[in-house]
């Protein structure tokens, strides 16, 4: 029980700590919402995350990793690229994340082995995160915040004209869903045969 209930308090923990600083960030700083909802987003981004790599059932992994998703999409939003959320809501939450929940679903036992295999390289991961941590940092400090007095906002009407008329990108979209279709088809084919049936 309480193996159980670690991640789901560390991940409480990290929202928590995030949404007091968002508070603080409001009442003490005289920030505005759009940042504090952006300390909000990646907080539930962050505690998702760490609930998809540390639960044991997998299909409460699944589900969490859509949360994940559904918080960096409104990230996106929030920054001022709508058409990339909304990709990442349609491609990502609505296609992805429900494909992988559907074959965990239909090939797999919803609980997961005894020893997980992230679990087994924990050494190694805690070194590549500090390491991507510090890239990150040294990008960060690196970054000169002042050239950009307002925050750049993608007009979706022009974007998507420029992506599907103008560019020519329309038939490359259309023979790429084409090939996902005939994998998603192909794929419940292969998992719904029977085991004496014909090959």
């Amino acid at each position: 029980m309480l193996r159980t209930l670690v991640p789901i308090l560390i991940a409480a923990a990290i929202l928590g700590m995030v949404t007091g600083i968002a508070a603080l960030m409001i009442v003490l700083l005289g920030q505005d919402w759009e940042d504090a909802l952006l300390w909000l987003l990646a907080a539930v981004m962050i505690g998702s995350a760490v609930l998809v790599v540390t639960m044991r059932d997998i299909i409460r992994c699944g589900l969490a990793m859509i949360v994940c998703f559904g918080a960096l999409a409104g990230i996106y939003v929030l920054i001022g690229a709508p058409l990339i959320g909304a990709a990442q809501v349609i491609v990502y939450i609505g296609a992805i994340s429900v494909l992988i929940l559907f074959a965990i679903m239909l090939t797999q036992t919803k609980d997961a082995p005894r020893v997980l295999v992230f679990q087994t390289q924990s050494a190694a991961a805690a070194v590549a995160s500090i390491i991507i941590a510090i890239v990150v940092a040294l990008a960060i400090t690196a970054t000169d915040w002042g050239e950009l007095p307002q925050r750049v906002r993608l007009d979706t009407d022009e974007l998507s004209r420029l992506l599907f008329t103008e560019g020519g990108n329309l038939l490359p979209f259309e023979v790429i869903g084409v090939l996902l279709l005939a994998a998603v088809v192909g794929g419940v084919f292969l998992a719904k045969r029977e085991p004496g049936g014909p090959p």
